[in-house]
């Protein structure tokens, strides 16, 4: 089965283009023009495996929340699509994930159910970037992923460093949860449906 997706996103802020492979090399071409945010969903491709190319413009002469944002909300469209109806995959994936004096603890399920309940407190600057976007990225990604993210900072003072184990983190769960399994081609559910 080929899992992948395309997702165009046009609305009178932004324009996203965003193509996904599950069962890629970790390769990652990223253009947002945030460079902060760029070096962070190559950090997730590189650690789930997936390929992924994005490309968006937005209204940033006001700030970069529409942008972030709706890459979020491309990103998990495209996991949904990629999955189809997730016959024989993981389902879930958990890790928890060093970055020097940080340590963030990722778990997913693919569950068809779109929440986030985060444990990360991100405020101020990292460079140019907001990070309080990081939770709004989060949030719009497991919502139109329709997967449960539970995420948490368990340690850290560095603001880059939390940002990137938590980006790693997401990758390396994302990784694991989408995995296909070698004991079934069925979908993972006793309810015969995660989609």
């Amino acid at each position: 089965m080929n899992r992948t997706a395309e997702v165009g996103r046009k609305t009178s802020e932004v324009e996203i283009a965003l193509r996904l492979d599950l069962d890629g090399r970790g390769a990652a071409s990223i253009d947002t023009g945030i460079g902060f945010f760029d070096h962070m969903l190559e950090q997730t491709a590189r650690h789930s495996g997936f390929d992924l190319d994005v490309t968006a413009t937005g209204d940033r002469h006001v700030d970069d929340h529409h942008t972030v944002e709706d890459v979020g909300i491309a990103f998990g469209e495209a996991l949904d699509r990629a999955l189809g109806e997730a016959r024989g995959i993981q389902r879930y994936g958990w890790v928890l994930l060093p970055m020097d004096e940080a340590l963030a603890q990722v778990v997913i399920d693919l569950s068809g159910r779109g929440l986030a309940v985060l444990s990360t407190p991100f405020d101020g600057q990292i460079g140019a970037f907001d990070a309080q976007l990081i939770n709004e990225f989060l949030i719009a990604f497991a919502r139109t992923g329709r997967l449960t993210l539970h995420a948490a900072l368990l340690a850290g003072s560095n603001r880059h460093h939390r940002a990137e184990a938590i980006f790693k983190g997401l990758g390396q769960a994302l990784g694991q949860a989408v995995a296909r399994s070698d004991r079934s081609e069925s979908i993972p559910s006793t309810k015969g449906t995660l989609r």
